[in-house]
């Protein structure tokens, strides 16, 4: 795998060290020209006759397909569309339908925010009784039992970068009758997914991390073939009623995973997802996941010898963490500020995690020791210790 040429692909600021592709990824050089022929020759040239010349109606399908790849998916069981929040409500409110004498939801403490938001909202509107619970994620598996309706967890832990085992999670709930929802934000376009061999029910993702698709792209969510035909849709919206234009005043569900579809496709949006993934068409995930690992592995050691005052907050063992590094440090985000001020960018999340994304994709042995040496400038000179350092920004 020739991961010079991927870089070559990306529109990288000059100086920069990108380390944050955990949360947004960078410009593929191809993205503004793909963008600006929807614009120009699409919207601008053939008007709303676009819907139908240049597919924007099947977008969410095949877009859907390309990830699936990715991820371990069967053809036809990804939808792409809306938001990750959204996409999250609607795998649970399926899968407590299909649940109804069971009123457990069981997530774990360390799973993104949004998740467990969507979770408490939807229990508060059904009414019924649900509870969430959120053990420490080392615990999980001992609070799977008969009375669980959902199994619902992010793969890796957004602070962290913990790994769940989920092939080992999802048997056992399955083992207990329970359906399994799993959140692949960190996951799709960072290690091998397999959705269809770990037998997973749900999923859903986003396209901004990873993927490289830019701010605000479009989330997608699976459900798995056998699933898909029952799973009833708590969000019916038009796009996925069985024939939109028919406009029937009653709702029926489209086939399958097109019932998952809810608001207009998000078109522009879907566009720079598409000039994105065609990076991905040629990418290998395996070799993706050995590069990856060499990188965190040499960047771990680089700065656990050069800052010491940093401690490893990732799991060490590199197969049970996702392709992020994090390190503790009290004074965290000012250390974080004072690096991007030198052109090395990472992110922070409360209360203490400095947060290092490693995407082999445009991340190379050079970046990882410049950074590292960078990061011991930081935090050996103490350069972190200035006020502008500690104001906090909006956006960590």
């Amino acid at each position: 795998m020739d991961f010079a040429a991927t870089k070559a692909l990306f529109d990288l600021p000059k100086g920069v060290i990108y380390l944050d592709g955990n949360s947004l990824g960078p410009l593929p050089r191809a993205t503004p020209a793909r963008v600006a022929r929807t614009l120009s020759e699409e919207w601008g040239a053939a008007l709303i006759t676009a819907w139908n010349s240049a597919g924007w109606m099947a977008q969410p399908r095949a877009l859907g397909d390309r990830i699936g790849r990715l991820i371990g998916a069967e053809p036809g069981s990804v939808v792409v569309g809306d938001t990750l929040s959204i996409k999250v409500y609607q795998a649970l409110a399926a899968a407590l339908d299909m649940r109804p004498g069971r009123r457990k939801i069981l997530s774990d403490s360390g799973n993104f925010p949004t998740d467990l938001y969507m979770a408490e909202g939807l229990i508060g509107a059904l009414g019924k009784g649900h509870e969430l619970l959120t053990p420490p994620p080392e615990e999980v598996a001992d609070h799977i039992d008969d009375d669980l309706a959902v199994l619902m967890l992010t793969e890796v832990d957004y602070r962290t970068g913990r790994r769940h085992d989920m092939a080992a999670l999802t048997r056992a709930a399955h083992a207990a009758g329970a359906l399994v929802i799993w959140d692949l934000a960190h996951s799709a376009g960072a290690l091998e997914v397999d959705l269809a061999g770990c037998g997973a029910d749900f999923a859903a993702g986003c396209t901004y991390k990873y993927l490289n698709a830019g701010p605000g792209a479009p989330a997608f969510i699976y459900v798995a073939p056998h699933l898909a035909d029952a799973a009833r849709p708590a969000l019916s919206g038009w796009m996925g009623h069985e024939a939109p234009f028919a406009f029937d005043p009653d709702y029926r569900p489209g086939p399958g995973i097109e019932r998952m579809r809810v608001g207009t496709p998000p078109v522009i949006q879907m566009a720079a997802l598409e000039a994105a993934l065609d990076i991905w068409d040629g990418v290998d995930m395996a070799a993706l996941r050995a590069r990856s690992i060499a990188l965190s592995e040499h960047f771990i050691a680089g700065v656990e010898a050069a800052a010491p005052m940093l401690a490893l907050a990732s799991p060490r063992d590199p197969a049970r963490r996702g392709s992020q590094v994090s390190f503790r440090f009290e004074h965290g985000y000012a250390a974080m500020q004072a690096l991007i001020a030198r052109g090395v960018i990472g992110d922070f999340r409360a209360p203490d995690i400095m947060r290092f994304g490693i995407a082999p994709l445009y991340i190379d042995e050079d970046d990882i020791d410049r950074a590292v040496a960078e990061i011991g400038t930081v935090m050996g000179e103490k350069l972190w210790d200035r006020a502008a350092f500690r104001a906090r920004a909006a956006v960590t």
